[in-house]
């Protein structure tokens, strides 16, 4: 897909609204859907959050105590500043670090964290199976990578209404909103092109992870991927 090739532009150019158009078009769903997959989370004291964007992953890490400290990658500089923002706003300041870079080549040394998250990014990954083993990588032996990530249901009657909202509501909600042509529009066709349930447990697998277990939320819209390191 010709877009992830500028990801990160795409991102710096809807910083601004991407909280309060992801918040008010999911009915703030996708809060509950990040503080869910934190409640599957061991707790740790090292978490690297994968793509951290806005940093709603790591605050709700930090509020219930699942993490003491978060690094976060992304390739948006913009909505990095829109998480510093947050961060320091909420007194996170000194337990939140941002780092700039690509989740497929993240620099960092083998066997750094005790644990690796990664919320609505692993779609947005050039090659999804380099993006995994990078994860494999950095966390230590025993430790526990947790993915959440957009799927597509399997009730017929759900993916039609499905497919009306993602394909035609949402891209002219988010064109209004962010004044930008594209990047509502990618996200449909991310979702749309992307594996989920068995098949993302596959490309886990084969990146090394062990324990793989799938929990589908919202009658299949959103996926949360829990694994360890062995």
């Amino acid at each position: 897909m010709e877009e992830k090739q500028h990801i990160g532009q795409l991102f710096d150019r809807i910083a601004g609204t991407y909280d309060g158009l992801n918040h008010g078009l999911s009915l703030h769903i996708d809060k509950w859907w990040r503080r869910k997959a934190v409640s599957l989370m061991t707790p740790a004291e090292q978490v690297l959050d994968v793509a951290i964007g806005t940093a709603d992953l790591a605050i709700a890490m930090l509020r219930s105590g699942k993490a003491q400290h978060v690094t976060g990658i992304d390739l948006s500089k913009q909505m990095m500043a829109v998480g510093k923002s947050k961060v320091e706003k909420g007194k996170w300041k000194d337990r939140v670090d941002f780092v700039y870079g690509n989740a497929q080549q993240m620099p960092f040394d083998n066997d750094r964290f005790d644990a690796v998250t990664c919320a609505f990014g692993c779609r947005n990954f050039q090659d999804l199976d380099e993006g995994l083993r990078e994860m494999y990588r950095v966390v230590k032996p025993g430790g526990q990578v947790t993915i959440l990530e957009f799927s597509y249901p399997s009730n017929r009657l759900v993916r039609a209404l499905y497919d009306i909202y993602f394909s035609r509501v949402l891209p002219w909600i988010g064109r209004i909103v962010s004044r930008d042509k594209t990047a509502y529009t990618y996200l449909n066709k991310s979702v749309k092109a992307f594996c989920w349930g068995e098949a993302f447990v596959m490309h886990m697998h084969d990146a090394g992870f062990r324990d793989e277990q799938f929990e589908t939320l919202s009658l299949g819209i959103c996926t949360i991927y829990t694994a360890k390191k062995w």
